[in-house]
């Protein structure tokens, strides 16, 4: 693609590390080029017991026509805290909850919450990588009756919508910082920051506006 023609002709040009200047002007701090096609030696495929491939989403789903399809992923702190993030693909409204661990119980639970908070024709399904927190994704499935589909191995771009969203996030949340301490009513307030926010790829709306006229169409 060319934008990852361009990221990587400027790495190259500095051997790899980015120059201090150049560096200051990324909204990720990252020095050192990594592709998403690069491979991590060592890596083991994580099994999930009954897990449905992405291959096996709706059309629907990828053409970002139809409301209430999101892509998941949690927010990893330092002491072992963590935030799951909830992105809808059609409206790239964020929703944030708090979990207490990243044991698939303690997971699956805080989903399970936020997904009652809405209306089933606005979350009819789940895309989320392969972490093991989603080990229960067939009692998420059974509390809220919405499909979960898992990406491919080390393809987080099939979550794209929730990468971009989470490393906005880390505007708010810098990574090594502990972020056990943040509340919910914290989480929810900067979820409505970002979904305040107008976006370019939906002409300048906001993520809020366009998934209240979702909630309209319904009601």
């Amino acid at each position: 693609m060319l934008h990852e023609t361009i990221y990587r002709s400027l790495y190259v040009q500095t051997r790899g590390v980015l120059k201090k200047e150049l560096q200051e002007c990324l909204r990720s701090p990252r020095a050192i080029r990594r592709s998403r096609h690069a491979t991590q030696k060592g890596l083991k495929l994580r099994k999930i017991k009954d897990a449905v491939p992405i291959s096996e989403r709706p059309p629907e789903v990828e053409d970002r026509a139809v409301p209430g399809h999101w892509e998941g992923d949690l927010i990893v702190g330092s002491n072992n805290s963590y935030i799951a993030t909830l992105v809808e693909r059609h409206s790239r409204f964020v929703m944030l909850a708090k979990v207490e661990n990243k044991d698939t119980q303690s997971v699956v639970e805080a989903l399970i919450k936020q997904a009652r908070k809405l209306p089933k024709e606005l979350y009819r399904s789940l895309t989320w990588d392969r972490g093991s927190e989603m080990a229960g994704h067939v009692a998420f499935t059974m509390a809220t009756k919405i499909d979960v589909y898992f990406c491919d191995p080390q393809s987080p771009w099939q979550r794209g919508s929730n990468e971009n969203t989470n490393r906005l996030l880390r505007q708010y949340f810098p990574k090594g910082t502990d972020i056990s301490g943040f509340s919910q009513a914290k989480l929810s307030a900067v979820a409505r920051q970002l979904n305040e926010r107008p976006r370019k790829t939906l002409q300048y709306q906001t993520p809020a506006e366009k998934f209240e006229a979702c909630v309209a169409a319904i009601s």
